[in-house]
């Protein structure tokens, strides 16, 4: 064989097995990295923070389709002053309709609520009643004004699909305090995605053990799908068989150590195990009182559905989950492009008192002091009218609501233009409530890594976005 190489050949041979050997290098540096920070039986497991926390989980009450921040936490006299005049600047646009760029007013009313005089909306009474439990910041501003692209900045810190997200970074981090449960759980309308699908809860190029768990919130539906097995067994045969897989999967490890992407299976297998009689449990509410059920809106077919939702995130969270991820109703029913005074009130009514309840009964729970709660949508909408009757998409201006957590009670932060178009005072960014959050939970946003093309990768990658921890609204 070597006779008939020629000079050419035989480099070209060569030069490839010395790549191979260089690259074969390089991905077991990299599965031992994972493996050493991951699996080795540590992958969920609590881990310590870099600081004393604030707060020991977060709920994340995501409203898809941008509520609209003048219609209900940010008045703007000066805006239905002008009602139907055009406005001087002209504002950018996501969709037809806005050419006119003429303002439009709310057709709501505003008045203070709490004893801080806190802005609501009459549309959301029941939020507006924990006037002196919220912080509200008006001066959120985010990249992009689609929301494909703007659910993914919200919940990865920038515009490309692929990253870990919001929850899968705190997982990492933090492990979760029951091993019976992930770290991690994503309750959605059981009838409807919103328009990412999975992409709001995905683990990326982080391993998949911190990917989101969806939980079922429909009554007479296990919380997770497939866990159990499709025909019944005969009793104890679902044990001996993981029993017997367990010892076959450690007897191959032993063997053959480097072999971290088996090790992260192992641990998967073995939580699904744990996870059957778990994963039940925390959604059987039949011991919660009727009290309890009401908070939630649990007796209201308006409510019931979402209710639903909120209340697993509080028992999820009681259980000891560190992430939860609370969708909204149908698939962005916030996106008001047409008939704000109709559709508006609409889903404000679906979300509205089961929001507040969750929050009252963590807190009369204890429990609100170690969550962070965060209320709000990717975006928020412009002060002109679209088609006469809506507002559409506007990246330079929202507005979110946090809870607990040792977030500032009573205390709104930032302002908005005389219109509400522009975040202008104490601007804040998506990146700046990624490095917040994740500040409050203990972790220093910066060193929070993880090593992807060729370098330690973070959520708010400070280098590039500049994010910074809004101390101003910690208490």
């Amino acid at each position: 064989m070597w006779n008939s190489l020629s000079r050419r050949g035989m480099l070209e041979l060569a030069g490839l097995g010395l790549g191979g050997v260089a690259l074969e290098t390089l991905l077991t540096g990299e599965r031992i990295r994972a493996g050493d920070s991951v699996v080795k039986g540590h992958g969920l497991r609590p881990k310590p923070p870099h600081f004393r926390p604030r707060a020991k989980s977060v709920i994340l009450m995501m409203q898809n389709g941008a509520p609209s921040q003048m219609d209900l936490f940010d008045p703007k006299p000066e805006l239905s002053r002008r009602d139907g005049q055009f406005h001087v600047e002209k504002v950018e646009t996501f969709q037809k309709g806005s050419e006119n760029n003429r303002l439009a007013g709310t057709p709501f009313t505003f008045r203070k609520y709490g004893k801080c005089g806190m802005d609501f909306s009459d549309q959301v009474p029941h939020l507006a009643s924990l006037a002196d439990q919220w912080c509200m910041v008006r001066s959120m501003h985010t990249h992009h004004n689609n929301h494909t692209e703007a659910l993914v900045i919200f919940t990865t810190g920038k515009f490309l699909h692929g990253r870990p997200t919001l929850g899968s970074w705190v997982s990492y981090a933090l492990g979760t305090e029951n091993q019976n449960l992930p770290a991690f759980v994503v309750l959605r309308d059981p009838k409807a995605y919103n328009n990412n699908g999975t992409r709001l809860w995905e683990n990326g190029w982080l391993p998949a053990l911190y990917r989101g768990t969806e939980f079922a919130s429909a009554a007479g539906r296990p919380p997770v799908l497939n866990l159990r097995p499709a025909r019944s067994l005969p009793e104890g045969l679902q044990g001996d068989n993981l029993t017997l897989l367990a010892e076959l999967n450690k007897s191959y490890l032993a063997r053959h150590p480097q072999e971290s992407e088996l090790e992260a299976r192992i641990v998967n297998y073995e939580l699904a195990a744990r996870m059957q009689l778990a994963a039940g449990d925390v959604a059987d509410i039949s011991q919660e009182t009727e009290a309890t059920r009401r908070l939630y809106g649990l007796d209201n077919e308006v409510t019931a559905s979402y209710g639903m939702r909120c209340l697993l995130a509080r028992r999820l969270v009681e259980a000891g989950v560190r992430f939860v991820q609370v969708l909204q109703p149908g698939h962005q029913p916030w996106d008001t492009h047409k008939d704000t005074k109709g559709k508006l009130p609409e889903i404000a009514r679906q979300v509205d008192l089961p929001s507040a309840g969750l929050v009252k009964d963590l807190q009369q729970r204890g429990l609100l002091d170690e969550t962070l709660v965060i209320w709000g949508g990717e975006f928020g909408r412009l002060p002109v009218s679209q088609n006469g009757t809506g507002r559409d998409h506007n990246r330079n201006a929202f507005t979110l609501l946090f809870a607990g957590g040792g977030m500032k009670q009573g205390f709104t932060w930032g302002a908005t233009d005389d219109f509400g178009y522009r975040a202008v005072e104490n601007r804040v960014s998506v990146n700046d409530l990624h490095a917040t959050m994740l500040h409050q939970l203990g972790l220093d946003h910066e060193q929070v890594t993880w090593p992807h093309a060729g370098r330690d990768d973070t959520l708010t990658d400070p280098s590039v976005t500049n994010a910074t921890v809004v101390e101003e609204i910690l208490s």
